[in-house]
């Protein structure tokens, strides 16, 4: 059998469909995929069918049914409210058909979407909205509710989505539109692969969160990337890849302002015609009886989410046999769960990586018999990508040590939404400073086995420690505060903080108090309230080590896995 590299030079060679070459983006040479479609708008174009393409509850709706809907918004976008392209169209809501209806519509012509977080309190909800300088936002009823609770959000035209209180902070209805618009269709659009096309926020260690901007061309080498990935691993198995007998189906479960929803689960599913079933919030005992009525086979979700189906299918002996991959992505699965995953589902072996919002979700991957073999591996390298590994003088470094992890090519992102400094910060040329500590084996292998970052990652979600201390030195009584992560069985990790107040203060009133500054899933679970100045180290910084390692000793806490 061919080995991992010999089958991607085949599958990659002149003539075969996953063909490289190579392009100049962002100053630099890139290997790209030679047959992808040129922009997002040819993507959705080339795969229109009436197969069925989003469920949600009672709701079916086809490839064209969506398309239509997306005409019919990008329509009234162009015509009623002159968007035009390089706009940003900003969408906030929970996992409905319309988020997808809206980024179709944004992204055809040649508008920016803005994945805005659907968890953010009115504050952060206020500081995307001015930081992206969105023209429209489109969002459901719970976030036109925290729009209304932001002391200066900007003017701008909101489309509010299955809610009837537009009255206030919505100019107008979704239904509306459509209803007004019956027999429009896309309107026209020249999109080049290298416009900007994505605005996803990611969760810096300090401060607010940073716009991520991405090309179509970007996006569009990480779905050809995790297709060649599959093909490849195939062909080193010396298997076949049938044409599927019936549809195949994938459960939305993660949020779709998240790359991994986004794009390895959302805009994944055209090509291969796939229909995305998709649930309000996470629920494990619904998402079994998805799997069963709708027989899904794929899911795709952080280590939590996946721990959770493993653990419900033994506990309640569910028959989830139609699955055939559960994969991973957001925080690293414990080897344990690895296994659990093999012996619990019929058929299904486990797959993840690791990526970023800042290289569109890729980066390695690894999955099959491969992860079996090697659980505590985030896998090899795309085949449009470099990685290394580097001291503190940037200088690369010999297989198996330790360093910074750093990552260039054609998935990468252009950079932060105005934001320079950041980008002079993450970037080395079109070296991108990934903030992950990691080692690169001998055969590719990478292991990530720390961070520089000071980031808690809870569920999949970044949270930024700094950003959580500049809420609680809001409170008129917190003089210090110290932020660090918690081990967690389930996530991972959640939110520890050590404070040092000059009068008491009562928890459940600091939490309170962090409600409007802060989305509910970074106020910390866990609080300490010092009753002296806390530590420090030479350099003046608080010791957060030391904070952290007391917190889990006061505990009993230790990292899963």
């Amino acid at each position: 059998m061919p080995t991992r590299d010999e089958a991607i030079a085949t599958l990659t060679g002149p003539g075969e469909a996953y063909e490289l070459t190579e392009v100049i983006q962002y100053g630099d040479t890139c290997r790209a995929f030679l047959n992808a479609p040129a922009s997002l708008r040819a993507l959705y174009e080339d795969n229109l069918s009436d197969a069925t393409f989003v469920v949600y509850e009672d709701e079916r709706y086809s490839f064209e049914d969506i398309w239509q809907q997306a005409g019919r918004l990008a329509t009234a976008l162009v015509e009623e409210h002159g968007v035009v392209k390089g706009d940003r169209i900003a969408i906030s809501m929970r996992n409905y058909p319309e988020w997808i209806v809206a980024f179709e519509a944004a992204t055809s012509i040649g508008a920016i979407a803005v994945a805005m977080n659907a968890l953010w309190q009115p504050d952060e909800m206020e500081y995307g909205l001015k930081d992206c300088g969105a023209k429209v936002l489109i969002a459901d009823g719970e976030r036109l509710e925290r729009l209304a609770q932001c002391g200066d959000a900007p003017a701008i035209t909101v489309i509010g989505v299955r809610t009837d209180a537009v009255s206030g902070t919505a100019t107008l209805s979704y239904d509306e539109i459509q209803s007004r618009y019956p027999d429009a269709r896309m309107p026209p659009a020249e999109i080049a692969p290298d416009d900007d096309a994505t605005i996803f926020f990611t969760s810096g260690s300090t401060g607010h969160p940073k716009g991520a901007v991405s090309c179509h061309r970007s996006i569009l080498s990480a779905l050809l990337s995790w297709e060649l990935d599959g093909r490849a691993a195939a062909l080193v198995a010396g298997m076949d890849i049938p044409e599927p007998e019936t549809q195949p189906a994938t459960l939305l479960a993660v949020p779709l302002f998240h790359a991994t929803g986004s794009h390895a689960v959302f805009l994944s599913s055209y090509r291969s015609q796939r229909r995305i079933v998709s649930m309000y919030k996470w629920d494990v005992a619904q998402a079994a009886d998805l799997i069963e009525a709708e027989q899904i086979s794929s899911v795709v979700a952080p280590s939590a989410m996946t721990g959770d189906l493993v653990e419900y299918a033994i506990r309640e002996g569910r028959d989830l046999s139609s699955l055939a991959t559960v994969g991973g992505g957001g925080a690293a699965r414990a080897p344990e769960q690895v296994r659990r995953i093999e012996q619990t589902f019929a058929k299904a072996l486990p797959n993840t990586g690791w990526g970023m919002t800042e290289t569109n979700a890729i980066g390695t991957g690894i999955g099959g018999q491969d992860y079996l073999d090697h659980p505590a591996s985030s896998g090899r390298v795309s085949a449009v990508l470099d990685i290394r590994v580097v001291d503190d003088s940037g200088n690369p470094l010999p297989p198996g040590q330790r360093g910074e992890l750093q990552i260039r090519g054609i998935s990468v992102i252009r950079g932060y939404w105005e934001r320079p400094d950041a980008n002079a910060e993450t970037f080395n040329g079109r070296w991108l400073k990934t903030g992950d500590v990691a080692r690169i084996d001998e055969e590719g292998y990478l292991y990530i086995v720390d961070r520089i970052k000071d980031l808690v990652i809870r569920g999949g979600e970044n949270i930024g420690c700094g950003a959580v201390e500049a809420a609680l030195l809001e409170h008129p009584s917190v003089i210090e505060a110290s932020v660090y992560a918690v081990p967690d069985a389930r996530l991972g990790e959640e939110v520890g903080a050590t404070v040092f107040c000059s009068e008491p203060i009562d928890e459940e009133a600091l939490r309170a108090f962090l409600l409007p500054h802060l989305a509910r899933f970074e106020i910390p679970r866990y609080f300490h309230f010092a009753e002296e100045p806390l530590p420090r180290i030479a350099s003046g910084k608080i010791f957060k080590r030391q904070l952290r390692d007391e917190a889990e000793a006061r505990l009993g806490l230790t990292a899963p896995g």
